[in-house]
This record gives C-alpha cells, structure tokens and sequence, in this order.
C-alpha cells in the first residue's frame, strides 16, 4: 500500500473516490461542507433524507455528484464533534478501511487527517490512519491455500487543508506504515501453527531480517552454548520435547557503540502443553500463541529496520517448546539459572518465567540503559484485566509512568500492577533459593515478582499481554500487540 500527500482545492480534484465525513448532528466538517456548497447542497439533501446518520460505523458511497470532480464520494459518519479523540478516531480510520474494502475502491482520497481533534496533532492523525489501513490489509492465508486472496487498497492519499502540515503528515504515515508492517509480522507469526513455528522457524526469521537490513545483527545461541553459560532454567522447559530451545539475540545498532541499548526480551514458547502440569485439552490450541511476546518483539525490530531511528536497541527470545514426556522436568525438580539462583519447579506450567529469567540475566553483559520484557505469562492478567489492557509491573516507578502514558497515546493500553515487597513471601521454597509459582493468589504478580529477582542492574518493567497478544471467537488470531506501544516508547527516544 502506498501513501500520498496532497494539498488543494477538494472540490476540483480528480480522485477515483474522495472520502468525507459528517458528524451526526448533520454538521459537516470544513472540506465536506466545501463539497456541499460547490455540489448545489446535495449532500445536505441525503442527510436530511436520512440515508446516513453520520454515527460512527456509519458509511454511504455516492456516485459522482455534479460539482465535484470525485468519481465517487465515500460518506463517513464521525460521531459527536465533541467527543471527537484520537479511540474515536481510529474506530471512525477501520469502518472507512472495511467500507473501502468492502467497495474494492482500490484508491482514495481522504480528508478524514484533517478533522480538528483536541489534543491529536496531525503527526498523530497520519499515523493512526496509516496504521490502521495496512493492518487492516492483514489476512492470515500461509496454511489456506485454497483461500481467496484479499481486495488489496493501492493508494491512499491525504488531503490536507494546509501545506504547513505536510511535513508532520509524511513522518506520521512513515511511523504508522512500518508500525502496521511490524503488527502484520507479530500477528502472522503466532497464527503459525507450532509445527512450522518452533524455535527453529523464529531464529531463521531472525536471521533472515538481519541478512535484508544492514544495521540488525542477529546472533542464535545453540542448547550447548547455552548449557555453557549455566542458563539451566531456560533449557530445562525443553526437556521434554524433540524441538531444540534457542535463545536469538538481535542487535539494531541505530547509534553509537558507545550508547547503551534498551533491550526488549520476549518470550518465545512456540507450543505450551503445560508440560506434566499438563493442561486441559480444550482450547489447548491456542497455545501456539505463547510464543507473542517473541513475536512482537521481532515485529518491533521489523519496524525499527524500516524506520532506522537513531537508536541502539536489542531484541532478545528465550525459545522452547514445553512438553511432556519421559525426560521432561518434573514438578518439585530443582534447577539452577544463570544466576546461581536455584528453583524449585512447583509447577512445569509456569515455564515462561523459567526461560525468561536466564535471557533477563544474559542480558547484563550489555549493560542496557532500560529493559522491557513481553509476555503471555499469566491467565490471571485475563481474570484482572480482561482483553482491553496489558498488565505492567516495574520497580521503577518512573519508568513505568512512561510506559504508562506510552500506552495512552498508541491507544495500545496498559495497567500497572503491584509489585510490593509482600507478594515476594509466597515464592518461598524450602529446598531452593525460590520457588517458580507463588500459589492461587495475585498469580501475574508473583510471577512478576519472580522475574523482578533477575534484574537487580538495571530498570525494568514486565508486561503481561496474555489478555491482550490474540483474540478469541470468530475473530480468533493474533493481535500485534503491544508492538504499538513498544514502538511509541522506543521513538520516544
């Protein structure tokens, strides 16, 4: 998909479909009342009429009107003016997409960038729009040979009202474009199924992005090498299965050597039975997407390598494939990680912190300046948070004010949790340095409290994206998130 900007009169411009919103008081925005005025009020006419209320979901194409040079006009309800923000805007940028998907309008034109929200800048408004057009291009087809393919959009341009704007309107559309690619990646990379995407299958797209882009080097470390560096707690979750465990290293290197990287490390378990706390077998299946925390983080350095932002920036996966058989580790097993801390393995289910807590160590020798890790560590982050937000918990209270409000503007949201030295009491072992679950009780926290253990140098924040990372029902797939979020913090910087 390619994006224009154009400025000019929008009444004379020649456009296959020009799209034109209207709130649904029957006010019309400036350039969709310019529109009216030079078409003898024909769209005043149809509203009154009652062919479109201009709620939001609201949508009407129109054929070519005399006085407009538009073939066609998309109408596009936009809701109160007055409670116009930057959610209702992007839920007015996804009926607009659908509409012209919908339609097969391969090409348009669009004056929605150039509403008036309180707050939103146009950098903003460009890169939701961007954002929101190429996901919504996103259909998963790699195992459904016999699928249609989708209508795909060709060209969208923004008409903006003032040359000034032009400038913020191209670094928008360029965040928003490498942004929806790196979501398109995240989520085609957990709707895989896990007999094509093992550890294996995430190390050579590792390695693969790295061989395109010049500034990413990406390095894999093998179960010896591992083994050799002491990360016992990481191999021991792939005990159990014929899948090697890898641990990808990928270092976009943006800046000078001399700046310290932020570092974003992501769980990677291609496929959770559970282990020999073997799971139920209902809904099993989606637990190829444990692995979403892995995929956001190379959706996130797919962005960067579009973008090429000034930066240094490591992404790290701890990859494994946790499975029962008769090597497996068992519950009450006692390993030791990287650290020389030693744990007592109460539950072979809670494996995701157990592959973490080796990378969170491996991770010093760079001495980062900040450290996010992404996973789908938790069912009680859906209990407590539902689908809407990812959960967060840091010991830094500054740090997570940022990711915080990183979460606000993306629209991509998250919640902080607790991390209190209290909740570190049900971790107690008696035959280890600790035990890798915590009991019934505050569960994303403990586990939380349990990473927190391994990142004693340097700051730190944890998200939880089990209620956020796929969507269930029959929009059932992958989301993309928090690549959104994780790229407002990054280009903040």
């Amino acid at each position: 998909m390619n994006f224009t900007i154009k400025t000019g009169n929008v009444v004379t411009l020649a456009t296959p479909v020009l799209v034109l919103g209207l709130f649904d008081d029957g006010t019309l925005p400036p350039l969709t009342a310019a529109v009216d005025m030079a078409t003898g009020k024909a769209l005043s006419r149809i509203i009154k009429a009652g062919d479109i209320k201009g709620k939001i979901g609201d949508v009407l194409l129109l054929q070519k009107i005399e006085g407009c040079r538009a073939q066609r006009i998309l109408l596009v309800g936009c809701g109160k003016a007055s409670e116009l923000d930057a959610k209702k805007f992007s839920k007015i940028l996804k009926h607009t997409g659908s509409a012209l998907q919908k339609y097969q309008l391969a090409a348009a034109t669009g004056t929605l960038a150039a509403l008036g929200i309180k707050d939103v800048s146009m950098e903003r408004k460009a890169q939701l729009l961007a954002q929101s057009f190429v996901t919504g291009q996103y259909k998963y087809l790699t195992t459904k040979p016999k699928a249609s393919k989708q209508f795909q959009l060709d060209t969208i341009t923004l008409l903006l009202a003032d040359a000034k704007e032009r400038a913020p309107a191209q670094r928008g559309l360029a965040a928003g474009t490498a942004i929806g690619k790196g979501m398109n990646v995240a989520r085609e990379l957990g709707n895989l199924p896990a007999n094509i995407c093992t550890p294996t299958y995430l190390s050579k797209q590792a390695l693969q992005l790295a061989k395109k882009h010049k500034l990413l080097q990406t390095q894999v470390l093998s179960e010896a090498q591992m083994k050799r560096l002491g990360m016992h707690s990481l191999l021991s979750v792939g005990h159990g299965s014929a899948q090697s465990s890898a641990l990808i290293v990928m270092h976009y290197c943006g800046a000078a050597a001399s700046e310290k990287p932020r570092i974003l490390v992501g769980k990677g378990i291609t496929f959770d039975t559970g282990g020999i706390s073997l799971k139920p077998g209902g809904g099993m299946d989606e637990m190829k997407y444990d692995m979403c925390g892995a995929a956001s983080v190379i959706g996130v350095m797919h962005a960067l390598c579009e973008l090429k932002p000034h930066m240094n920036v490591i992404g790290v996966i701890a990859s494994a494939e946790n499975m029962p058989s008769g090597t497996a580790t068992k519950p009450g097993d006692v390993v030791t990680s990287m650290s020389g801390q030693t744990i007592e393995v109460l539950n072979t289910d809670a494996e995701g912190r157990l592959v973490l807590c080796d990378a969170l160590t491996y991770i010093e020798r760079f001495k980062p300046k900040e450290v996010i890790d992404i996973a789908t560590l938790t069912g009680a982050c859906i209990t407590a948070l539902g689908s809407v937000c990812s959960g967060l918990m840091s010991t830094d209270d500054k740090f997570a004010a940022t990711l915080y409000q990183c979460g606000i503007d993306s629209l991509d949201l998250v919640w902080r949790l607790p991390l209190w030295e209290e909740y570190q009491e049900q971790l107690h072992s008696n035959f280890a340095d600790i035990a890798n679950i915590g009991g019934p009780k505050a569960g994303t926290i403990t586990a939380a409290c349990f990473l927190s253990r391994f990142t004693k140098k340097y700051t730190w924040a944890h998200l939880d994206i089990a209620g956020t990372a796929w969507l269930q029902g029959k929009d059932k797939g992958a989301t993309g998130r928090p690549v959104p979020m994780l790229m407002e913090y990054l280009l903040k910087h």
